[in-house]
């Protein structure tokens, strides 16, 4: 397949997902120059029909000796430039499941003059023939992928084009100021003098800018992705029950026998917006069991991937050794929040029994994980971590593709600072921002390449 310039091959996949049993209508798309004729081939339509553009018609398609009906199906024609790839476009409407669906594409694939289509194929004929951006590409499936509103809603200001205009509007920046400093070199004696403090301010302005985008690139990943919280202490200090509260569901198995969880457990919330992901892990303690040894190494694996790590103590009972070895085997570089739990169950030792350093944290939550009396202090802290409170008024979330050409196009920007402070001639100046104007380039598709639309469109579900 040549996937950097449009090819004239006819292309078809399923376009939406099928399980057996599920979905009532499932919808074939084929796009190119013989969509209409391939559709045509393989329909019955009684009666004399207009295959006019954006027009829906009825009919079934057959089997090859055109008498056999395979499924009854609505046709959507869309012809070019009108449509989502800019070529012409049918998209088939039959009934879901598996069967149906599958027999009508071998229908279509038999066809001599198409072909299967590639991984996110669709999409990117879209950005070739000029119908949509690079970054608007991106955003369709992020929208596809959303797993919460949050999520949908930064998708759908990336498919109106907010990406697309922000970077675009920063390299523009960046291409004044380079045409300026070119012109002084090839101009020099016929132009004013350039003021080199005034270009680094206009620079640093831009860097400034790319700064809050990159940082709104982390909350936008965990609006994304979601944020992933390992729940870890010592057997029986509630880490299941917290699950259960938490996910209000009866995820896991709750007794008063230590070592009851032996495998992780998952769970999904979704808080102002944000995925979290609850894992109940093992608890942390010296074992004989085989079984419990396994749960325990996959724990402590856990541990280092999480977002989030909540250690739980039993408050009632107060802080003890085995607590404080585990909170040092615990990452330093991964945010930690300390949960008292059982607080139901305290008594007037309790307060006591926990070492001041531990109450006076800022990152202790008392709980009840049976009451839920200290629920919302304990979602209140996850909230401040996933940083929610700034996630009202930034509608522009980097994905990790944009993201490190963002960080690479800022990094290009900071030498010139030291270009700047050494008093090099404009020459140097020009290295770098043309660097930084290229990374941005890529970043937008101004500047395309073979390999580049290869590794992003192939990361794309079939037929988008």
């Amino acid at each position: 397949m040549n996937s950097f310039s449009p090819t004239e091959d006819t292309i078809a996949a399923i376009a939406t997902a099928v399980s057996p049993g599920q979905g009532s209508i499932a919808v074939i798309r084929i796009s190119g120059s013989s969509a209409i004729e391939i559709t045509q081939n393989i329909v019955h339509i009684p009666g004399m029909h207009d295959w006019a553009t954006h027009k829906v018609l009825y009919g079934h398609v057959t089997e090859t000796n055109q008498k056999i009906y395979i499924d009854e199906v609505l046709i959507l024609i869309m012809k070019g430039p009108r449509s989502f790839t800019g070529e012409d476009v049918v998209e088939i409407h039959c009934h879901g499941g598996i069967i149906a669906v599958q027999r009508i594409l071998e229908r279509i694939l038999d066809m001599p003059s198409v072909r299967r289509a590639e991984p996110g194929e669709f999409s990117q004929r879209a950005v070739l023939n000029g119908r949509i951006s690079l970054t608007q590409a991106e955003s369709i499936s992020e929208l596809v992928a959303a797993r919460s509103r949050k999520a949908a809603e930064l998708a759908i200001k990336g498919i109106e084009g907010n990406i697309q205009t922000t970077m675009l509007l920063i390299r523009n920046r960046l291409i004044e100021e380079l045409t300026e400093i070119e012109a002084r070199l090839d101009f020099e004696e016929d132009l004013p003098i350039l003021d080199e403090t005034q270009v680094k301010n206009k620079i640093i302005a831009i860097q400034k800018d790319l700064n809050e985008l990159i940082d709104n690139a982390k909350r936008g990943s965990w609006v994304r992705s979601g944020l992933k919280v390992a729940l870890t202490g010592k057997p029986n200090v509630g880490k299941s029950s917290l699950l259960n509260r938490l996910s209000k569901q009866e995820k896991a198995i709750v007794t008063d026998l230590p070592g009851t969880t032996r495998d992780l457990l998952e769970s999904e919330i979704v808080l102002e917006g944000i995925p979290i992901t609850f894992i109940d892990t093992a608890g942390l303690r010296e074992t004989t069991n085989i079984i419990e040894k396994i749960g325990i190494s996959r724990t402590k694996k856990t541990l280092f991937q999480a977002d989030l790590i909540i250690l739980i103590f039993d408050y009632s009972n107060g802080w003890n050794s085995q607590d404080e070895s585990i909170l040092k085997q615990l990452p330093l570089n991964i945010p930690l929040l300390i949960v008292g739990n059982k607080s139901d169950l305290k008594n007037n030792q309790s307060f006591e029994k926990v070492p001041k350093y531990i109450l006076e944290k800022e990152n202790l939550v008392i709980i009840s994980a049976k009451t839920g009396n200290g629920e919302d202090d304990l979602i209140n802290y996850l909230l401040k971590i996933c940083g929610s409170d700034q996630m009202h008024g930034f509608d522009i979330a980097l994905n990790e593709r944009q993201l490190d050409l963002a960080k690479s196009t800022l990094e290009s920007l900071e030498n010139i600072n030291k270009v700047f402070d050494e008093k090099l001639p404009w020459d140097f100046w020009t290295i770098d921002l043309r660097q930084a104007i290229n990374y941005l380039g890529e970043l937008t598709g101004e500047d395309l390449t073979e390999s580049l639309l290869d590794n992003i469109f192939s990361k794309f579900c079939i037929g988008k």
